[in-house]
């Protein structure tokens, strides 16, 4: 970070309205906000996407899949629990999220979903170690539910099933979908074939903490959550083609963006041509040097989010905070199910 930002600096008004609570009616049916390399904005639809691409361009999408990570049930003592599966660990563990009128202990047992019993191994900060009777993502699949974000309203039902995971999703551990990828679905990408623009795909398990606020003022004391992330050496090796040709790397969402640019960051460490794998604690804020990332297609952040701070960083925080203040005024829908963006940085931000 090079310079002293505040939390207010990333605040917007958002009437509570233009928060879409249901997908669109189709997933290339949302509206695309068009930042472009002058700063300039265009009104367009997503299904103009492939027109503001170029032959040779490559579109690095996020393939986490969703899993069932939310687990009701109660504690021996009766008291309701609500867990939240964040991440599968070893040995049919997993690290939770779980709220209780009282926080269970080690030892204890927590019957779930009226089917199995988990037992409290521990503590690891803010989270709890779950002992699972087998293996934790089969249980998920049998007796979760889906985890929608705190903004939407409504329990997760066989439409947010379907339409609250990309129709690429393959690599199982996210407990919230990477959303710019929700646009896309078979056809555009046959279309997108077809133009000559390549796609890749890393792995981002996005965790819970992406939905916490910042809560400190000054953000050089924000401590970032952990995710991990995973990018093959034949996507570095791709991206590196791209750019030599004259492509653009384009990353489709956010979280793309962090894999890569958390790659880029131990291309010192390790060994040319190796794959990237790890935990990212990465937070890119105004200031930060893109070493990746040439463009990106997102959704419409959160104020004061970590994610509204990565697009300042991209386009620059004037450019961003004129174009949400135009998504505003021209009723963009906003957040998981909202309409997308695509953002091409100018030359210096």
């Amino acid at each position: 970070m090079t310079a002293d930002f505040q939390l207010s600096d990333f605040n917007y008004d958002l009437p509570a309205e233009l928060i879409a609570q249901t997908p669109a009616a189709s997933r290339r049916g949302s509206r695309l906000l068009h930042l472009d390399a002058e700063s300039r904005l265009h009104d367009r639809q997503f299904v103009n996407l492939p027109n503001l691409l170029r032959s040779g361009d490559l579109l690095v999408f996020n393939n986490t899949r969703v899993i069932k990570a939310r687990l009701l049930g109660h504690k021996a003592s009766g008291g309701k629990v609500e867990v939240l599966v964040e991440r599968i660990l070893d040995g049919f563990r997993a690290l939770c999220h779980v709220r209780a009128s009282k926080s269970p202990g080690p030892g204890m047992s927590l019957h779930l979903a009226e089917a199995f019993d988990a037992e409290v191994i521990g503590r690891q900060g803010e989270l709890f170690e779950l002992q699972f009777p087998e293996d934790p993502l089969t249980l998920l699949e049998q007796h979760g539910a889906l985890p929608l974000p705190p903004y939407i309203t409504h329990a997760a039902d066989e439409v947010d099933d379907q339409r609250y995971q990309t129709v690429y999703a393959a690599q199982p551990g996210a407990v919230a979908a990477p959303t710019a990828g929700l646009h896309f679905d078979e056809a555009m990408l046959a279309q997108l074939d077809h133009q000559g623009i390549a796609r890749a795909f890393v792995t981002l398990h996005v965790g819970a903490g992406t939905f916490q606020p910042v809560r400190v003022d000054n953000l050089r004391d924000h401590v970032m959550h952990a995710e991990r992330f995973v990018v093959p050496a034949e996507v570095l090796a791709q991206c590196a083609r791209t750019r030599a040709a004259g492509g653009r790397v384009i990353a489709v969402g956010t979280t793309s963006v962090r894999a890569l640019e958390a790659a880029a960051a131990q291309a010192a460490e390790d060994a040319a041509g190796a794959t990237r794998q790890g935990d990212t604690r990465l937070f890119i804020t105004p200031g930060y040097r893109f070493r990746a990332v040439d463009a990106l297609i997102t959704n419409f952040h959160l104020p004061q989010s970590t994610l509204l701070m990565l697009v300042s960083a991209l386009a620059g925080m004037k450019p961003i905070r004129r174009a949400y203040a135009h998504a505003v005024a021209a009723r963009y829908r906003f957040f998981s199910y909202g309409d997308a963006m695509f953002i091409e940085p100018p030359a210096s931000v």
